[in-house]
């Protein structure tokens, strides 16, 4: 524990009940940090932060002004930021043929732009203050590819493009930049999916760990390399229990599993 005494820590993406952002401020939080957590919907955002002792912002990534005004008002409040992280994301499924320009459109902005804007302004707000720890969440489809699921994985991959940029330009100026890449992982983005009969199964076999991710494994990571003792920046840390030594199932694979459970559940 204490393992972030006296940081100042940015969380954006934290306002969906127990998300990913949520369960990394608590952790930050455990771990001795003040946070700042932002998103688009102010209730919940005011609600953890009261629980946490901490701080809220509405802000929308996909708007610079938005992730400026974030960056100036936690530097107002605590004198500095320390470290920030962007749990931001939208898991489309769609086919190929079927993507729509406006689904292109939407994660482009929240994605690949979002995690721009959250690069450029705090990349600088650490460096004008001595330096920091900077993570956005990347996916380990990027690097297992799976079906009907090109967009989103495009967008990530542009985003841990950027993200190797912002830590080769910056690491002079003492700003850590990093990436974690999660695959299935139980959190209220996953939960429909999680709980079709079989669909957990068809993944599991590819995990040489034996289970599928959680999100406090995502923000064991996250405390890590937010601290003093990782020596490590352009990085995509590969948080998803081997998947990325195998793959992801195959459509006719998830398929049979799913009507396997089926079958299974009509017959007991």
């Amino acid at each position: 524990m204490n393992q972030l005494a006296g940081k100042i820590a940015v969380v954006i993406g934290a306002a969906g009940l127990d998300n990913m952002g949520q369960v990394i401020a608590r952790r930050f939080a455990a771990e001795g940090a003040r946070v700042m957590v932002a998103g688009r919907a102010a209730e919940p955002l005011r609600e953890l932060a009261t629980e946490l002792g901490g701080s809220h912002a509405v802000c929308d990534i996909r708007r610079k002004a938005d992730v400026e005004s974030v960056a100036r008002a936690t530097a107002a409040e605590y004198g500095r930021i320390d470290i920030a992280i962007n749990c931001t994301g939208w898991g489309l499924m769609a086919r190929l043929r079927d993507t729509t320009e406006e689904q292109l459109d939407q994660l482009m902005d929240l994605q690949f732009k979002g995690t721009y804007f959250f690069l450029q302004v705090f990349a600088e707000q650490l460096a004008g203050s001595g330096g920091g720890s900077l993570i956005t969440i990347s996916s380990a489809s990027v690097y297992a590819l799976l079906f009907n699921h090109a967009a989103y994985i495009g967008t990530k991959a542009g985003a841990d493009a950027l993200m190797r940029c912002f830590a080769n330009e910056y690491g002079a100026r003492k700003v850590k930049v990093n990436a974690i890449a999660p695959g299935l992982t139980a959190t209220p983005m996953t939960r429909r999916e999680m709980e079709m009969p079989g669909l957990e199964a068809a993944f599991l076999k590819e995990y040489p760990l034996g289970r599928i991710g959680t999100a406090e494994d995502v923000a064991n990571a996250a405390v890590w390399l937010a601290g003093a003792e990782s020596f490590m920046t352009g990085q995509v840390l590969q948080v998803n229990g081997g998947l990325t030594l195998r793959r992801n199932p195959l459509p006719r694979e998830i398929n049979a599993s799913l009507a396997a459970a089926a079958e299974k559940n009509s017959q007991s």
